[in-house]
């Protein structure tokens, strides 16, 4: 399908487009994307301008004959509770039973009816590292088996902690597959050790080593706005929060971190009160939250990213993303097994 060691690749459920960095480093060239997000889209757009734009819902397109050819499908579909009932009620029923019937209703089933229309040689998905374990492990069986059995794809999964080449404690589940038997293994990863990165690697320095970027960093320092640090009442609150669920013996809480710390996974609801990684300023004073840059800095995107949604908006966008750096290198080990089968 591409030549000259090209290969092209479709970008489903893309977000603001981590996965597309990954295939685009190592020479991928991008045939189709669809984002539901109307604001990811924008983020997506900005970033991947010049090219047909972003597709909405994918689960509106019925005619899957209108997605290019492609070579690899990427996808870090999201996960919706599947509704699984015994192969043999319904055969009794006289109903209609595998990924047709079991996964339909969630976005894993639109991945699964573009790999059986359109045959691609290659796959990548990601999900949370609790879709091995939703619903009993009956979600990951039918997923599993789908791709396995009735699509006959060769599967191999693997749960990998970005913290590995970022600093943020942050697993995630890859399945790599192949619809040709070729000799992939993870163990061909290259994983530096943990903690080689630190919270300073994405902090603004604040003292003039960088440029300002409005509205993050402001003035000659480039120190970071006021109105990332919480509030006296928001602070005392998240202490009182954290402390009352202490003495429950729960784990509830804020997480602050420094220069020298890792921070914990950041999620989509980061926009809310940025409890869950907040940055120390010493002693006696309220935190502050990351701003947009670093979050972006934290998921792996380069500085030269751009960022033209909101504050709110952005949270969301880096806390649904995919680590950067860890698609890069699963990327890069795909990648003779796809000039193999490719060409």
């Amino acid at each position: 399908m591409s030549g000259a060691g090209g290969f092209r690749f479709i970008d489903l459920f893309a977000g603001i487009g981590g996965l597309r960095q990954a295939f685009d480093r190592i020479g991928g060239e991008c045939v189709f994307t669809s984002e539901y997000n109307a604001f990811a889209r924008k983020t997506y757009e900005a970033n991947f301008p010049g090219e047909t734009p972003v597709f909405g819902d994918i689960t509106q397109l019925e005619d899957v004959s209108l997605i290019p050819d492609h070579d690899v499908l990427l996808a870090g579909f999201p996960c919706q509770p599947f509704s699984i009932a015994g192969v043999s009620k319904k055969n009794a029923l006289g109903r209609q039973h595998g990924f047709a019937c079991e996964a339909q209703g969630t976005l894993f089933f639109d991945v699964a009816r573009i790999l059986q229309a359109k045959r691609p040689a290659a796959f990548l998905l990601e999900n949370v590292k609790n879709l091995q374990s939703h619903d009993g492990g009956r979600t990951f069986e039918v997923i599993v088996r789908t791709l396995r059995e009735e699509l006959g794809y060769h599967l191999w999964y693997r749960v990998i902690d970005a913290q590995h080449f970022l600093p943020q404690h942050r697993e995630r589940i890859v399945l790599v597959g192949f619809r040709e038997d070729v000799p992939f293994s993870w163990e061909d990863l290259c994983l530096p050790a943990k903690g080689s990165l630190r919270m300073r690697d994405v902090l603004h320095p604040q003292d003039g080593s960088e440029k300002a970027e409005l509205p993050w960093t402001e003035g000659a320092l480039a120190a970071v706005g006021a109105k990332y640090t919480l509030s006296d009442k928001l602070w005392l609150y998240l202490k009182n929060y954290a402390e009352k669920h202490r003495a429950r013996g729960n784990g509830f809480g804020f997480g602050l971190v420094g220069s020298d710390d890792v921070a914990r996974t950041l999620f989509a609801r980061y926009y809310k009160d940025g409890s869950e990684i907040l940055v120390s300023r010493g002693e006696g004073v309220s935190p502050r939250r990351l701003t947009p840059r670093e979050c972006a800095r934290l998921m792996g995107f380069p500085d030269e990213f751009r960022i033209p949604v909101s504050d709110t908006q952005a949270y969301r966008q880096f806390g649904n993303s995919v680590a950067v750096p860890v698609f890069c290198e699963v990327a890069r080990i795909m990648r003779p097994h796809m000039r193999a089968v490719i060409g």
